[in-house]
């Protein structure tokens, strides 16, 4: 495809549409993950997790067909989110406890970014390979013209989870969801249980979601009862 023809441009816009549209969760994450630091080091997480996320998603999509056909891939990916999103609800609550001081380490915030963006980005990268048209130029463009949009994104929701702290509980619910419609559309699952309406993912994802904020509620409520014993 000639760098000159209109079809080029029109493709290279699709992938970054594509991108931006696909990423909403991600940029979840990411000002999660952000969150939990110093204000000082939140945009070095910010800028340096999306970085090394459109590098890792250009070659996810390069081998996207055969990942998604793997058996259980989807499944074990699931099962991360539902750590991550439990992880970052009790780092919040951390930096509740700790007046805004942070626990979490610039390279944990960071390797926080990239697995989530793995497991979430099995999906979207299939979008982002059609687009592409099998043209490598035209990927590394278009995802590389992505990254300062999710930045953009991310320091957004940075700032309004600052305000509305519910959007934490809302994002981790959001990675539950995830997890929970990832597993039953996971071909190895598939293939024992058979095709299910597409309800039933989507219900699936509505117990994932209730699962992990029920499930970072209840380790909250018990690291509090431990910290206070320990205190008496």
């Amino acid at each position: 495809m000639d760098i000159t023809s209109a079809a080029f441009w029109a493709a290279l816009g699709s992938i970054i549409l594509a991108n931006v549209l696909l990423s909403g969760d991600n940029a979840v994450v990411i000002a999660m993950a952000a969150r939990a630091l110093p204000a000082n080091q939140q945009k070095k997480a910010i800028f340096y997790g999306s970085a090394a996320a459109i590098v890792m998603r250009i070659v996810l999509t390069l081998l996207a067909v055969k990942l998604l056909a793997m058996p259980y891939l989807k499944l074990v990916g699931g099962v991360a989110l539902v750590y991550i999103g439990t992880s970052l609800l009790l780092e919040n609550d951390d930096e509740d406890d700790a007046h805004g001081t942070g626990h979490t380490s610039l390279m944990t915030a960071i390797r926080t970014i990239l697995v989530a963006d793995l497991v979430m980005s099995l999906d979207n990268v299939l979008a982002v390979a059609a687009a592409a048209h099998n043209n490598t130029l035209l990927l590394i463009l278009g995802l590389g013209i992505s990254i300062p949009l999710i930045i953009f994104g991310s320091t957004m929701l940075l700032k309004v989870m600052d305000r509305f702290p519910i959007i934490i509980t809302l994002g981790a619910a959001l990675l539950g969801y995830l997890a929970g419609e990832m597993a039953l559309t996971d071909p190895g699952v598939v293939s024992l249980i058979g095709p299910q309406p597409e309800i039933v993912p989507e219900i699936a994802g509505a117990i994932g979601a209730v699962f992990v904020v029920a499930l970072g509620h209840f380790l909250k409520q018990r690291a509090h009862r431990a910290a206070q014993a320990k205190a008496s």
